[in-house]
């Protein structure tokens, strides 16, 4: 039987054993998207500095979390822009070509980044580094191509574990290489160093993007089935040609569009995608809000070891549960589960602020729910693995997969740039107005959220193969 645009991709495929995970191309492709959050994470400990010390703001420091704000999100709004051109490209010159051109784009962009001295030039490195970089949609349709569905959630499992590897490592030395000519001054002497203190966080970046781009050039195979040469290829065709010529071109655009079986599993990624940014801007500015208002109080330090250690402790998490769970409750099990737990995540911000007002301090209990809460995130973060399952096997057919991928990245692309600003405005005036007693943001998550559930059950049970 030819497949149709109708045609879940790899749903007539049936293995007898599991598959063994490809673990060559399997790792160099996870190597890869480890550059994302490198490169778009690392700025973080010092941009406020960086803003601060260019005198964009006048002298006016309550000014610095616009610029600042404007920083951090411009990666995501240019990927945004671009993913999805980026994605359908390599359905058709293939996935290398284009995870080369990203990882260049990267490093090119990282080094203007430390060598910038007015604001524009920061705007345009990040732009650069966020119209180029469609690396993360095309990856998660290489991941899909190598793997068949009785390995692939394993596989898929190992993609939240990167980021929160990355989204570790990126502050830690971001933060510690800044203006190296005051922490090392016999190593880094000299006036270049003086003018361009965050030039070495930078080059670090570069450097690891670089060695990606080498390790991509000489050694990852092309992934898309149109594009492989030797007796695979010839096997495919041989086999299409027999019940009359399979359609080897991508599906149009608008035609995913208007699919059913498409457009809910990138619906559930984009608002999985918009609650959870949401919340992690949230945590951070939640920590930090005097205590007075109803936040914890907590110094930047403080914050910094709780989120570096939830990023470790999140990596942990998912190597040892994610693939069992989704071994015992199949996927899309996991997936409802799973974000069920944003409820009580959703409902400590308020009965923390409550404590707090009660107790004036943060006590025993606080430090209880915010436990509670960081462990609660990780079970949310096994949706992630599941949910790439379900956009994959949503493919038409293997020629569509990066342009769905680039779809669905999209969607999350736009929530993860306006994400942040909205839930933390709404954050300040929920307090400002004491709306809901200060807890309106909230209420609008909790909306959201139930939005995300009613979507979740509308998920497929994906049909497991014969052991």
């Amino acid at each position: 039987m030819a497949t149709s645009e109708s045609t879940p991709l790899l749903e007539n495929s049936q293995a007898k054993r599991k598959t063994p995970l490809p673990k060559i191309q399997l790792g160099l492709t996870l190597f890869v998207l480890f550059s994302q959050p490198i490169s778009s994470q690392y700025i973080f400990p010092f941009i406020n500095q960086l803003i601060r010390e260019l005198g964009v703001t006048g002298g006016d420091d309550r000014k610095i979390g616009y610029y600042a704000g404007i920083i951090e999100s411009l990666f995501f709004a240019t990927q945004a822009l671009t993913v999805l051109c980026w994605s359908r490209l390599s359905d058709y010159v293939g996935r290398k070509p284009v995870l080369l051109v990203g990882l260049a784009g990267l490093s090119v962009s990282n080094l203007c980044f430390g060598l910038s001295r007015e604001f524009w030039a920061l705007v345009a490195s990040r732009c650069i580094a966020g119209a180029l970089n469609g690396n993360v949609g095309v990856m998660k349709s290489v991941i899909g191509e190598i793997t068949d569905t009785t390995n692939m959630a394993r596989a898929f499992a190992l993609i939240p574990i990167v980021f929160s590897v990355g989204a570790s490592i990126a502050p830690f030395f971001g933060g510690g290489l800044v203006k190296p000519h005051d922490h090392w001054p016999k190593l880094f002497s000299g006036s270049f160093w003086v003018q361009y203190p965050y030039f070495l966080p930078s080059l670090v970046s570069a450097s690891f993007t670089t060695f990606s781009f080498s390790i991509i050039a000489l050694f990852f195979k092309e992934s898309l089935p149109s594009k492989r040469r030797g007796k695979e290829l010839q096997l495919e065709g041989a086999l299409a040609d027999a019940p009359g010529n399979e359609d080897v071109s991508p599906v149009p655009i608008r035609t995913l569009l208007t699919t059913y079986s498409v457009i809910i599993p990138i619906a559930n990624y984009g608002i999985l995608g918009l609650i959870e940014i949401g919340f992690f801007a949230l945590v951070p500015l939640f920590y930090a809000t005097p205590v007075e208002i109803g936040g914890l109080g907590l110094p930047p330090f403080t914050i910094g070891v709780i989120m570096m250690a939830f990023g470790v402790g999140n990596g942990l998490f998912q190597v040892l549960f994610t693939a069992r769970a989704i071994e015992r409750f199949g996927e899309r099990g996991v997936f409802c589960s799973a974000v069920l737990a944003f409820f009580p995540i959703i409902a400590t911000f308020p009965t923390m602020s409550w404590i707090i007002q009660v107790q004036k301090e943060v006590g025993l209990a606080v430090w209880v729910l915010v436990f509670a809460q960081l462990l609660l995130w990780a079970v949310v973060d096994m949706a992630y693995a599941v949910i790439f399952v379900f956009v994959t096997r949503a493919s038409p057919n293997k020629y569509s997969l990066g342009t769905l991928n680039g779809l669905s990245q999209t969607t999350t692309s736009i929530a993860r740039a306006l994400g942040p600003a909205t839930f933390t405005s709404l954050f300040a005036f929920s307090k400002e107005y004491n709306l809901l007693g200060g807890n309106l943001v909230y209420v609008v998550l909790l909306v959201i959220l139930c939005l995300l559930v009613f979507l979740s059950r509308r998920l497929p049970e994906l049909k497991k193969d014969k052991q």
